[in-house]
């Protein structure tokens, strides 16, 4: 079977990708991204994003064609986001790519977000090299979703181990950074920060961390491998409370680096503990806020320890982008998956184990 021509769209949350690939090669991955008219609001208003695809999805789509120098004829399929995400925001995704579909007549498949993560490693030149290795865990980190998937077959059978029962990693990052006055996205700002304050200034709460009993031996507990960050973010506004009810100045950079500290450890030691009891030897880390510092280097030094090798994809491929879902089109394809009925609709909660609706 000859390598597919895919082109995927991505709208998912802030930002119009388009992505084109032939079977695992890049050919073009233009993202068009309204973050900056989030800013002061200090968070993604779903109106807002949805209003910016609409503006942004003809440009990105125009400029990706043209920097992989084909045409819309060319095209064998087409590919887009479905879910999990936004569920107005994902409407004009998937809209745009029916149209498409109906005007091109061409096949359309509906990818499942999480996954399309994962699929980035299918990429020629990026860290799997073409093909997913066996005995994979993907540990996704992002402003949406904070999860660690079991990956047998990305076309078919990915199995979610673990996830947050609150807030994603990133959208806490988000909170603590307005607590701290530092801005939208809270990210970037406090992995900055936190280079410049104590880690262990302040002891924050692990949460989910506590071993279960039952008389004396430790047994697996409901959310052995589940995140929380709720109670996090209450001690971090308790401990600017009190240092203002002081009258004492907040140790912003301090409490930066304990809160980042907190987010890390516990994020990591829980991946590699599902790494360990599932015989994963692989990990994928992804997802946007695999660009701080921090979570790269603990996540490297845990993994070396526990013998489980690490891959990272490029920056430009963790956050959300149109290439990783024609990417994920592309093998769903050539593993001969039938393309989805265009009566598919958007799923704002679609779980990992529906890759292709």
């Amino acid at each position: 079977m000859k390598e597919p021509l895919v082109l995927g769209i991505e709208s998912s949350c802030d930002e119009t990708g388009v992505g084109i690939v032939r079977g695992t090669r890049l050919l073009a991955n233009t993202v068009s991204s309204s973050m900056d008219e989030h800013v002061r609001f200090g968070g993604v208003i779903p109106e807002i994003a949805s209003r910016a695809h609409l503006d942004a999805i003809v440009p990105t789509l125009t400029e990706a064609l043209d920097t992989a120098g084909v045409t819309l004829e060319e095209v064998d399929a087409l590919a887009v986001t479905s879910g999990p995400g936004l569920a107005g925001a994902l409407m004009v995704g998937v809209c745009a790519a029916k149209a498409l579909a109906v005007a091109t007549d061409k096949p359309l498949y509906a990818i499942n977000h999480l996954v399309a993560h994962v699929g980035v490693g299918l990429l020629d030149g990026g860290v799997y090299g073409g093909a997913l290795p066996e005995d994979l865990g993907a540990l996704l980190v992002s402003g949406g979703h904070t999860e660690i998937l079991r990956v047998r077959n990305i076309a078919s059978d990915v199995e979610l181990l673990g996830s947050t029962i609150d807030d994603a990693a990133g959208e806490a990052y988000d909170k603590v950074a307005r607590l701290l006055g530092l801005g939208y996205p809270g990210g970037p700002a406090i992995d900055r920060l936190a280079k410049e304050g104590d880690p262990r200034a302040f002891r924050f709460p692990r949460g989910l961390t506590q071993p279960k009993y039952m008389g004396s031996a430790e047994v697996p507990g409901p959310h052995r491998y589940d995140w929380s960050f709720s109670g996090l973010k209450t001690a971090v506004a308790r401990c600017v409370e009190q240092h203002e009810a002081a009258g004492k100045p907040v140790p912003v950079a301090d409490i930066a680096a304990s809160f980042q500290e907190a987010v890390v450890d516990v994020v990591t030691s829980k991946a590699i503990l599902a790494c360990r009891e599932h015989g994963l030897r692989n990990l994928l880390l992804g997802g946007g806020v695999a660009a701080n510092s921090r979570l790269r280097d603990l996540t490297a030094e845990r993994c070396a320890a526990a013998g489980i090798s690490l891959a990272v994809p490029p920056f430009s491929l963790c956050t959300d982008n149109g290439a990783m879902v024609a990417a994920l089109a592309a093998r769903v394809i050539m593993d001969g998956r039938s393309p989805s009925e265009l009566s598919f609709a958007p799923d704002s909660s679609l779980p990992v184990t529906t890759v292709s609706a």
